[in-house]
């Protein structure tokens, strides 16, 4: 998982290594020191997967207990710690089984038993509690959707439910969450098409999503293509497709750019 300016990865024992930039202890080894090389996370964890955010990092173990570690200034840690970060991992002190999470700039997200809770900085309502309260722990998103997946991007969030359809929250001033306005949502808004989505990922101010049939399409700024629909600077509020015609897998939508997997396991 990559981050601003560090990244993680898991072996195929689930131990976590982190290397990059270390300012607030994003790479988790106990230290505030950069690393230009992998280095293990504290702890002796293992990890199902990672998600590297803005300066923080968090993990679920299989037990389905979400460890965080890094920038903790806005609470996107979900703990309460003595100091702005922490640089090693803390654990949710939630009685919660998570089954991923999802770390954006100053909030993280989650979802555990279908119900999604996110944590951290709030004042664009990127939480989705239906205020814009910040929350050092987590709450859960407003609005009673059984959630299969939930990205945490800059200051929006976007999540997919059971039936397939998507829900993003938070700032909308370049229509990245796809609802056909610019109008902020502190609460879960269906975006726009009625299209069916296997999966969302929020970036900076738009977000991709693959439809359950392999299709993909992206919504919001458009300033550097980072929608991929033609070489037009021009955005969109609504879902626009990724042109090519191509069947994705899964897409990642980063800061101004954004990269897909498809089903025959091309990356573009």
């Amino acid at each position: 998982s990559a981050g601003y300016a560090h990244a993680c990865a898991t072996t195929p024992d689930g131990t976590a290594y982190c290397w990059g930039d270390n300012t607030t202890g994003e790479l988790g080894n106990g230290t505030t020191a950069r690393s230009p090389i992998p280095v293990a996370v504290a702890g002796g964890l293992h990890f199902v997967s990672l998600s590297a955010g803005f300066a923080h990092t968090c993990g679920v173990t299989a037990a389905g207990v979400v460890y965080c570690w890094g920038d903790n200034t806005f609470g996107q840690l979900g703990v309460l710690v003595s100091a702005s970060y922490s640089s090693t991992p803390v654990a949710l002190a939630v009685s919660l089984h998570f089954g991923s999470v999802s770390a954006g700039y100053d909030h993280t997200c989650g979802v555990a038993s279908g119900v999604a809770y996110c944590w951290g900085s709030n004042v664009l309502g990127q939480l989705g509690t239906g205020s814009f309260i910040t929350a050092p722990t987590p709450a859960a998103v407003a609005g009673g959707n059984n959630f299969i997946s939930v990205s945490a991007g800059v200051a929006h969030s976007c999540g997919v439910t059971l039936q397939g359809a998507a829900l993003c929250w938070g700032a909308n001033d370049a229509g990245q969450l796809g609802t056909g306005t610019l109008s902020a949502a502190s609460a879960p808004a269906a975006v726009a098409g009625g299209l069916n989505f296997g999966s969302v990922s929020a970036g900076n101010l738009y977000s991709c999503g693959v439809t359950t049939g392999g299709g993909a399409f992206c919504w919001g700024e458009n300033v550097y293509g980072e929608l991929g629909s033609s070489a037009t600077s021009t955005g969109s509020a609504t879902p626009v497709a990724v042109t090519g015609g191509l069947n994705f897998a899964k897409l990642s939508a980063g800061f101004y750019h954004a990269c897909g997997l498809t089903t025959g396991g091309a990356a573009y």
